[in-house]
């Protein structure tokens, strides 16, 4: 058509032809500018007609040549920052080498990762993530010939931690990072996530006015970051996260700001108070706090902050404060986490305004009151609700049945009581429930299952009574139960687990269950971890035989009788026993070597004799061994000290183990070495000094044997060690040296009765023995350890040992980490005792009975609050017992017989509830508490203090006192409820909140 059009030369063209040409010319040069560009590159060069400068192509193409390419493993990314998910880092394994495809033949501005400005002709963007780069980026780089760039983006490569070829030896490995600051003041966006700068931030990024986002997480930067960049007026993303020693506060915003959108801080040294001005960043997306140093409360002003979706405030120190009910503001929130921030007082009910709340935690604060029925029961798109480990008390409220999407429940270390109720049951998306450490009583009601999606169920440590129902086995989507430590009764038939097809961890122990049909045919799950101890089993389970899967085996605290049967370690090694706990049963015969992949074995409290097998010394993973309150005999071979370098707890207490010890240790082989038990055996000779091979330890127990030796001065050199006991051995002299001053920073259990040491302590002997001088309730528990199956964590009780206590010897107690004492009775020792024991205020037992004392009573034992049992009886102390013991209020076990003390004895607080025999044999005392010896004249008069206290009415203190002994009681319980801080959530707890964050971001 348009060619007849064309050749009637004679026709005048209409207007519309016209028209419709220019129209058509307009469009091709809007839609495709490429045509003007490679028509002016025609022009200047005889080049290929592309659109990028041949300069650019060059630096670009020397860059290229700059670095090697190796896919990255994920552990390398892993190690930068344990906060991200598994998922964050999944994109790395598809990640691929976008530079190896550069091809110089090609047009540069068509290259992957390469952005051209179409105008310019410039390289303004260079996107190289996750590419497999690898080698040093130095200061004279290629890459910064790219003046124009505007966005750069190089995170997760290896510039810094992998070979380097040799050329390059000799240069810098770090990136420059100020030439990249100074050299490209147009940048908008720099990315450099998880590549390690290893510096300081210059201050000149300030000077970016261009900068749009910033992140930087994981570079290893240092020192204060510039405050000036918040204000920055392009700004809209800053993540920092995973700088350890990045410090740097929020800063005091004078005006409103409408473009902040990300703050990421999580794990850095951000530190200082939340300004009220928080609330001025209006258009402010998403706040990530976790990990920082943030004291105070958090500011009211946070509620105006419209626009926040994303919330995370973490492992900060808000101590004390309460939430601000403004939160309920933020309409938008769809993740809520306030996990140990220190906070307290009930949960505002304006949480209930949250309805786009996906993920809620706030566990591990002092949190207290009921859980808020109405505010939590209007969440209904919540996903995930955390309140472990705060105080809640009351019931589980009904209207949480409204939570239809809940997935993760976990209300675990609570106070909460009465029944469970079924309702939880019915959740149909429900998957976790974790109800463990509460005080749910009465029997377990599981009804209307049949939607139940539920995957793990921890109702461990609670007072349910009664059976397991048969209603459990129809979930059948279980794989993870525990019942551990309840009043559960009746019989369990083994075969109704084979119901429960995806079962792979099993807790029963501690009830008083009989676990029968132990010989099953039916085909079981293929557990993983099983919990069996205390359930009534008199022989080895049959059905072990077919649990090749099996990783860890409780079988503690039964009556089997048998001797370990050979089967048990699997058939041909396909058994991957890892765990093993056989601790008091009635076993008996010699011992039979488990299989190498065993690396925590626990045996004790058995009939089993013999000595230790040769074939042990190829036991190269095992990391605990319990043999201990056997029949084991003989001496300890001379191989023995090359015995697993990995083994961190040796137990061989209450054996006849006998003979030497310097060839234990001589090899050095157990550097690992936290815990090493050898009482109640009959070694003799001298302690080693080759024992300081393992500095490790933490724990060390050697009594109840024969050793003679002076004390080991040398031991002060073991930083960690926290428990000491050299009880009834032969060891002499004196415990302290003017040129071997003491220095243990950590110990905080020392037993050294029953030996032969003497002499005199000076006045400041007690001051360097760290452990004991403050009370710290968040120290870690040094005698409880926990190792990693799978994906779940187990506490694993590692030491018991005898102690007196309030007069009593008690066998076989936990020493709890809270629990401090001072043992040197039944020696020689002779002077005074020193003042400086009264800085020791974390003391809790201290007895000092049996020696040769003389001096008076130090007034400086009222300073020592927390001690409950004081023993200074049978010495020579002579004088007035102090009228400051009166303020020893958890005083309950006092005992000063038979010294020459005199007077009469003090009057108030726990000294009037102490019988007679506390003070007898002291021919110079007198007092009400001595029946028959009366003063002569009135006991020394009361403080005017409690002189006011006792009112006209009649009332006194008395009755409070008597209050003491409960109180008392309960704080016992209450520190052995504290031993059980950890379970199998935290992992599940990390994991779903990064893959929550992740799929909504």
């Amino acid at each position: 058509m348009w060619k007849s059009i064309i050749n009637h030369k004679n026709h005048h063209y209409p207007l519309i032809f016209y028209f419709i040409m220019i129209l058509i010319t307009i469009i091709i040069s809007s839609c495709c500018p490429y045509v003007s560009c490679y028509s002016n590159a025609s022009t200047t060069s005889s080049s290929p007609k592309f659109l990028c400068l041949p300069q650019q192509r060059s630096a670009l193409l020397q860059f290229k040549q700059e670095f090697a390419f190796q896919k990255p493993n994920f552990t390398f990314y892993r190690r930068f920052c344990s906060i991200y998910p598994y998922s964050f880092y999944s994109g790395i394994f598809e990640s691929y080498p976008k530079m190896k495809f550069w091809k110089a033949e090609t047009d540069c501005c068509s290259w992957d990762g390469v952005t051209c400005d179409f105008k310019t002709r410039q390289v303004v963007g260079l996107d190289l993530v996750n590419s497999w780069l690898q080698g040093p980026l130095h200061s004279n780089s290629s890459l910064f010939q790219l003046r124009q760039l505007k966005k750069i983006n190089l995170s997760f490569n290896n510039f810094n931690f992998s070979l380097i070829p040799s050329e390059f030896g000799q240069l810098s490995r770090k990136i420059d990072f100020i030439n990249i600051i100074q050299n490209m003041t147009n940048l908008s966006h720099l990315h450099l996530h998880q590549v390690d700068i290893s510096s300081s931030i210059p201050e000149s990024l300030e000077n970016l006015t261009s900068l749009s986002s910033l992140r930087l997480g994981g570079c290893g930067l240092h020192g204060k970051f510039p405050e000036n960049v918040f204000v920055l007026p392009n700004v809209q993303v800053i993540s920092l996260a995973c700088n350890h020693l990045l410090s740097g506060s929020l800063p005091q915003l004078i005006e409103p700001s409408n473009s902040l959108r990300w703050l990421v801080f999580d794990n850095t040294n951000f530190s200082g108070k939340f300004p009220e001005t928080i609330g001025y960043l209006k258009s402010l997306n998403r706040l990530a706090l976790w990990n920082c140093n943030f004291v105070g409360p958090i500011p009211s002003s946070i509620g105006n902050l419209s626009e926040l979706t994303f919330l995370e405030l973490s492992l900060n120190h808000f101590k004390g404060h309460e939430l601000p009910s403004t939160l309920g503001n933020l309409a938008k929130l769809t993740a809520l986490a306030l996990d140990s921030c220190e906070l307290s007082g009930e949960i505002p009910l304006s949480l209930g305004n949250l309805t786009r709340l996906g993920y809620l935690s706030l566990s591990n604060n002092g949190f207290s009151g009921p859980i808020p029925a109405n505010s939590l029961g209007n969440l209904k798109q919540l996903q995930y609700l955390n309140l472990s480990r705060n105080s809640f008390r009351g019931q589980i409220p009904s209207s949480l049945g409204n939570l239809t999407v809940l997935q993760v429940l976990d209300f675990s270390f609570n106070n909460l009581g009465e029944a469970i109720p079924s309702f939880l049951f019915m959740l149909s998306s429900l998957k976790v429930l974790y109800l463990l450490h509460n005080q749910f009583r009465g029997s377990l009601s599981i009804q209307n299952i049949s939607s139940s999606q539920l995957e793990i169920l921890d109702l461990g440590i609670n007072k349910l009574s009664g059976q397991i129902p048969q209603s459990m086995f129809k979930l059948v989507n279980l794989e993870y139960i525990s019942l551990i430590s309840n009043n559960l009764s009746g019989t369990v038939e083994l075969s109704n687990f084979s119901k429960l097809v995806k079962l792979q961890m099993l807790w029963l122990s501690y009830n008083s269950l009989s676990v029968t049909n132990l010989s099953t045919t039916e085909v079981l799950p293929k557990f993983q971890m099983l919990g069996l101890c205390s359930c009534n089993i008199s022989e080895f389970p049959n059905f072990l035989k077919t649990q090749d899967q099996l990783e860890s085996l409780h079988l503690c605290y039964n009556r089997i009788e048998d001797e370990i049967p050979n089967w048990l370690w699997g058939a041909e090694g396909k058994m991957k026993l890892n765990y093993l706990d056989l601790t008091s049963n009635k076993l008996h015969g010699s011992l039979i070597v488990p299989p190498l992949s065993i690396s925590y074995f626990y045996i004790s409290k058995n009939n089993i004799s013999g000595g230790i097998h040769p074939s042990l010394q190829n036991w190269s993973n095992l990391k605990v061994l319990d043999i201990s309150n056997n029949h084991f005999g003989g001496t300890v071979p001379k191989w023995f000290c090359n015995f697993s370098s990995s083994l961190e707890t040796l137990n061989l207490q209450g054996n006849n183990f006998e003979g030497s010890l310097h060839q234990m240790f001589t090899c050095g082989g157990m550097h690992n070495l936290k815990l090493l038990d050898l009482s109640h055996n009959q070694f003799q000779g001298q302690l080693p000094h080759s024992l300081v091979n393992c500095s490790k330890l933490q724990i060390l127990n050697l009594g109840h044997n024969m050793i003679s030796d002076i004390f080991p001065f040398w031991l002060q050199n073991f930083p960690e060690l926290q428990v000491l006991v050299l009880r009834s051995n032969k060891f002499y002299g004196p415990i302290w040296d003017s040129d071997k001053l003491l220095g243990f920073v950590k110990l905080g259990f020392v037993d050294l009765a029953f030996n032969n040491f003497n002499g005199s302590l000076p006045s400041e002997y007690f001051r360097s023995w760290g452990g004991m001088t403050v009370k710290d309730p968040n120290q870690k528990n040094p005698y409880f350890t926990y190792f990693r199956l799978s994906s779940s964590q187990y506490w694993i009780q590692l030491y018991q040992t005898s102690l007196v206590i309030k007069g009593v010897e008690m066998e076989d107690k936990m020493i709890s980490s809270a629990f401090t004492s001072i043992d040197l009775s039944n020696n020689k020792f002779d002077g005074e005792i020193p003042s400086s024991i009264g800085d020791l205020k974390a003391l809790v037992a201290l007895n000092l009975s049996s020696n040769r004392f003389t001096g008076t009573i130090p007034s400086s034992i009222g300073n020592m609050k927390e001690l409950e049992s004081l023993d200074l009886s049978n010495n020579k102390l002579f004088g007035r017992i102090p009228q400051q013991l009166t303020n020893l209020s958890f005083l309950a076990y006092l005992n000063l017989s038979r010294n020459q003390l005199n007077g009469s004895i003090p009057q108030g607080g726990h000294l009037d509830t102490f019988p007679s025999s506390s003070f007898e044999e002291n021919p110079g005392l007198c007092g009400s508490q001595l029946l028959s010896k009366k003063c002569e004249v009135e006991e020394t008069p009361i403080s005017d203090q409690t002189k006011d206290v006792e009112s006209e009415d009649g009332f006194t203190w008395k009755p409070v006192v008597m209050g003491y002994g409960c109180g008392l009681m309960v704080g016992f319980i209450i520190g052995y409820v504290t031993l059980f801080r950890q379970g199998p959530t935290a992992l599940f707890w990390t994991s779903f909140m990064r893959r929550y964050i992740d799929a909504r971001w």
